[in-house]
């Protein structure tokens, strides 16, 4: 019997929750209403001002200053209409999360009264303390000026009653802090590279960008079931708990009818998402129970990283509206799925898609394998800093646990399209390019239309699969920035692209056919990369021993792996595209093992608590309830009977001693190999202490603890078990 403390989510709640209602428009009539998009600039500012406007947009030309505040007067005018009174420079600084400062229009008027002002200086530049957010050294606590820019290219939004104005954020000397102002620089670098690279193919086309569409999965459970669990609320996941004897085996949860409460959060969000201007397109259950997943249209890149970012926000606001918890974890429960966000990846010009096959001619076949071999050749090259780019303590977790992509970098391209590679890097003639587009399949029910077959399949173990138009770049965990994932494989694209169009340039200005020199590279490319191809199982253990005989990174070691962002290649590549500088990428690694330290450690901390405070307590207690029991036994029993009767009870009272025992010293044992990693200054040894002595004592502890939860009486366990966690009522 489930204890009485934890229902918790009472009928007012539930009725609440399906009480949500939608707009009167239709969804296009209210999508982006909180929004300062083109529609609302055309409105608001004026003609000339609106045209510079847009071609900082779609251009990349810089922002003109003399016009902020014309544009800050417009953003305001808009912005009071609709009840605001506070604006906020919102930007995304190396805490895997977002941070804002809201402050209001009023200003003295100079009579005694007030008035609202909003300046283009306001709109343009504040200065957050940048000592008070992580830095890996670059500003000390006595030195606080950084310095927040507003990006343009983003456009501004309204949360409740504030304007939200998306911004980078750089320090006082002029390093990145956030995640932003690398992105927009690899951005700018692939565009120069890929329409360089594009010239080749189709003189006329102006800009090429990166587009993104993620794939948002979550967990959702009661707020009150939540609460009850100090480890769910300090971690983001159990650090104990044994398997329900029902979770995902019988796989009727994926894609299954959503539960009525859940329709009702998901339909709240899409609404607040919309107005946004986040283009939610699916919603589903996902594969484990009380696993969920958004997914929106895809997007510009640079758009895309702030929208999964304001939907995490939003999304953990409205779940708490419901009566919910929304869990971002990578792995918040052990032994069913995790959550990823799969980050669907591609290049696009002003006048088509690049990855797009098959083409009208052979020229637009011979365009896209261009890019697809100079896309794997990013991730061969990089492939150890790409898998760096989505490592955290929290997705150590969640790879290669036969239900996400193992922590190997690897792609898959599906048959058709591996057969032509392979074709192309040992033929000698250049008729290579003429590929089928997706093939009719009849079935033999007369009542079911030709279905259109794609020419890949897929391949659920691939980190990095071509799925038809697009690379889908699996390994990104649930509550990672996508912005780290995205700088690492563009930047790895637009190196690959430069290093391309050298070759090409080379062999032309030797008297090359322009297209014979573009087959003779991408044939000498396809060979470089073939080991990074692979469309086999990646859970298997013969694929490890594959890959490390390939060259490719199997280092499995979270502290260890982020050290690839170190690597002599890896610099070289930032530096050269001018993403990020080596003063900037030691930084950040100091902050990478900074934080993988405070997450194990935070985790050993509440490990060790609800196991002297909590699980032993607990145990003992009911072992003193069988110790009563043995001995009321031995009062009214014969001593022989007495023994057969209580046999069971004794041998529950033997383990709970032993397991409490073996739980007791582990704490012990946690607590001495803190207090030894501590003791280390350099961050990156603390790290890999954490990792390999503090972090496998605390399964050692889990393992007696979730042995206990089975043997101890139900009414006694103070925390809520799986069984109910996940699944809701």
């Amino acid at each position: 019997m489930t204890n009485l403390r934890f229902q918790v989510v009472g009928e007012a709640f539930k009725k609440k929750a399906l009480e949500v209602k939608a707009p009167t428009e239709r969804p296009y009539e209210y999508f982006g209403k909180k929004v300062f998009n083109r529609e609302k600039m055309y409105k608001y500012l004026p003609k000339d001002v609106y045209e510079k406007m847009v071609d900082v947009i779609d251009n990349g030309t810089r922002l003109d200053r003399s016009i902020a505040d014309a544009v800050a007067a417009g953003i305001k005018q808009w912005a009071v209409e609709n009840g605001v009174t506070h604006y906020t420079h919102w930007f995304q600084p190396l805490t895997e999360g977002t941070a804002e400062k809201h402050d209001s229009f009023i200003e003295h008027d100079g009579k005694g009264g007030m008035v609202e002002e909003f300046s283009g200086k306001l709109l343009v530049q504040q200065e957050p303390d940048a000592s008070s957010f992580p830095s890996g050294g670059i500003r000390n606590t006595f030195e606080a000026r950084g310095y927040s820019a507003w990006d343009p290219t983003s456009p501004v939004f309204i949360m409740d009653d504030t304007l939200c104005i998306p911004t980078i954020f750089i320090s006082y000397t002029g390093e990145a802090l956030d995640y932003k102002a690398p992105l927009l620089r690899t951005l700018r670098a692939v565009n120069t590279a890929a329409t360089e690279v594009c010239h080749y193919f189709y003189p006329e086309v102006k800009k090429v960008q990166s587009n993104l569409g993620w794939e948002q999965e979550y967990f959702l459970v009661d707020e009150g079931l939540y609460s009850a669990r100090p480890d769910l609320l300090l971690t983001g996941r159990t650090l104990m708990g044994h398997d329900s004897a029902k979770n995902q085996q019988m796989e009727d949860h994926y894609f299954g009818t959503i539960p009525n409460r859940v329709q009702a959060f998901m339909k709240d969000l899409e609404i607040q998402a919309l107005e946004l201007g986040i283009p939610c397109k699916t919603r589903h259950n996902e594969v484990a129970p009380n696993q969920f997943e958004v997914a929106p249209i895809f997007e510009e890149t640079n758009l895309a990283v702030d929208h999964n970012m304001l939907l995490m926000l939003l999304m953990k606001k409205v779940a708490r509206k419901h009566g919910f918890r929304a869990l971002l974890h990578e792995k918040p429960f052990a032994g069913i799925n995790g959550s990823g966000k799969h980050n669907n990846w591609s290049l696009s010009t002003d006048t088509g898609v690049l990855l797009h096959a098959p083409g009208k001619t052979p020229m637009d076949n011979l365009r896209f394998v261009t890019f697809i071999v100079e896309t794997l050749m990013g991730v061969y090259k990089h492939n150890g800093l790409i898998k760096a780019s989505i490592m955290s303590a929290t997705n150590a977790h969640r790879l290669g646990a036969n239900e996400a992509p193992p922590a190997i970098i690897s792609s898959f391209l599906g048959k058709q399209l591996s057969e032509l590679l392979d074709h192309i890097e040992v033929s000698d003639t250049e008729e290579l390019f003429n590929m089928a587009g997706k093939q009719g399949m009849t079935m033999d029910i007369p009542e079911i239309p030709e279905l259109l077959i794609d020419n890949t399949d897929r391949n659920r173990t691939s980190p990095f699969a071509f799925t038809g138009n697009r690379f889908e770049f699996r390994a990104v965990g649930s509550e990672a920035n996508c912005a780290s994932a995205m700088i690492a494989l563009n930047s790895a694209v637009a190196e690959a692209l430069n290093d391309f169009k050298v070759r090409v340039d080379a062999l032309i200005a030797k008297g090359a056919d322009t297209t014979k020199a573009i087959i003779d590279v991408i044939r000498e490319d396809i060979k470089t990369c073939k080991p990074i191809r692979f469309d086999g199982n990646g859970y298997s253990d013969e694929w490890v021993e594959e890959a490390t005989k390939r060259g490719l990174d199997v280092e499995k070691s979270c502290p260890v792996i982020f050290e690839r962002y170190l690597d002599k290649e890896s610099i070289s590549m930032f530096e050269s595209l001018g993403v990020m500088s080596q003063k900037e990428l030691e930084a950040r690694n100091e902050v990478k093992w900074e934080t993988y330290t405070k997450k194990i450690q935070i985790e050993a901390r509440v490990m060790g608590d609800l196991s002297m405070n909590h699980i032993i307590p607990v145990a003992t207690h009911y072992q003193s309830k069988l110790l009563k029991n043995v001995e009321n036994m031995r009062n009214i029993f014969s001593k022989e009977k007495a023994e057969i009767l209580s046999a069971r009870n004794m041998k529950i009272i033997e383990e709970i001693a032993e397991r409490t025992a073996i739980i007791e010293k582990g704490v012990e044992d946690l607590v001495n190999a803190r207090k030894v990693a501590n003791k280390i200054e350099n961050e990156h040894d603390k790290a890999i202490a954490y990792h390999d002595n503090v972090a496998p004592l605390m399964e050692s502890i889990r393992y007696h603890i979730d042995k206990l939860e089975l043997i101890v009486e139900d009414d006694l366990w103070t925390l809520p078990k799986y069984r109910e966690l996940l699944f809701i009522r």
